[in-house]
């Protein structure tokens, strides 16, 4: 889902980045007031929860892979505005270290999956996350952020001026449609299992998790550490659209470093790059984000 640099025109890439700063730094100003010092931890973990879950590719058929997105999932336990500051954190990381979408490309990666993947799947919840529809709300918010993203994605790609066949829209659309399936079922879970180590986890989101806490923890180590040797080496869904339209040769990448890709350059063993830089991954994610909450938590107080 992540957009590399390349495949957007310059003006699209521009507008997008343009108009992804003003709206990040007005959540970031709600995230100040509204954060809690003991809130912090459950924010780095949760961060961390889902890099690591990004990085876990499962196939969706048809040669194509797919991977937990988590806006949903960080919204709900965070909140959407927290949730929103959470996932920017993570997309920039990405993109600065992992390589992992475009740098140019930021802004649109954040307008998709930070701010409206992020709503869109939080939306349901607030509309009947109370009442007795609130799995299918769970499961519902699980789909719209993955589903709001593509379509945006897609449409960013349309208007760079990359011609896109009906057939190809259609089946691009419908491989979306399973991976967003598969996130709204893998949230669901995700969030049964905190509820019951904590029940009314949803209802107090933003309180510290307990054993629930440690779990993500413990499920964030073992997805990074190991889970990424059962990924699907399958392309994603967007990594398959470009390949349909023959665009994948157009990917920039501007930056090299030891992280690059996901492995670690540094070691020579298959395992100790994978797992070396998934573990990486998940203090450079946990560390900024409790950073940026520290901060906003020390500029409220100012």
């Amino acid at each position: 889902m992540h957009i590399p640099d390349g495949f957007l025109s310059t003006p699209v890439w521009v507008t997008l980045d343009a108009a992804s700063i003003p709206v990040v730094a007005y959540l970031a100003r709600r995230a100040q007031q509204t954060t809690q010092e003991t809130s912090v931890p459950l924010l780095g973990v949760m961060g961390a929860f889902v890099f690591a879950a990004q990085m876990v590719n499962f196939p969706v058929g048809a040669g194509t892979s797919g991977h937990l997105l988590g806006g949903a999932l960080l919204a709900y336990t965070l909140g959407p505005v927290q949730a929103s500051v959470v996932m920017t954190a993570i997309l920039a990381l990405q993109a600065l270290v992992f390589q992992d979408g475009g740098i140019l490309a930021l802004g649109a990666n954040v307008i998709n999956m930070a701010l409206a993947g992020v709503f869109a799947g939080y939306l349901p919840f607030r509309l009947w996350g109370d009442g007795p529809y609130r799995k299918f709300a769970i499961f519902l918010g699980g789909v719209l952020s993955v589903l709001t993203g593509a379509v945006l994605a897609m449409g960013q790609l349309l208007a760079s001026g990359i011609p896109m066949p009906g057939p190809v829209v259609g089946i691009s659309l419908g491989l979306f449609g399973i991976t967003a399936i598969l996130e709204g079922a893998i949230t669901v879970a995700i969030m049964g299992a905190l509820e019951l180590m904590r029940p009314r986890f949803l209802s107090s989101p933003r309180e510290p998790g307990g054993i629930a806490l440690w779990v993500a923890v413990a499920a964030a180590l073992v997805l990074a550490g190991v889970g990424v040797f059962y990924a699907s080496s399958h392309p994603d869904g967007l990594e398959k659209l470009a390949m349909s339209l023959g665009i994948q040769g157009q990917e920039r990448n501007f930056l090299s470093t030891p992280l690059s890709g996901y492995e670690t350059s540094l070691f020579h063993s298959e395992w100790l790059r994978k797992s070396s830089a998934g573990l990486a991954g998940l203090v450079l994610v946990s560390g900024l984000v409790i950073l940026i909450s520290r901060f906003l938590i020390r500029r409220r107080s100012t």
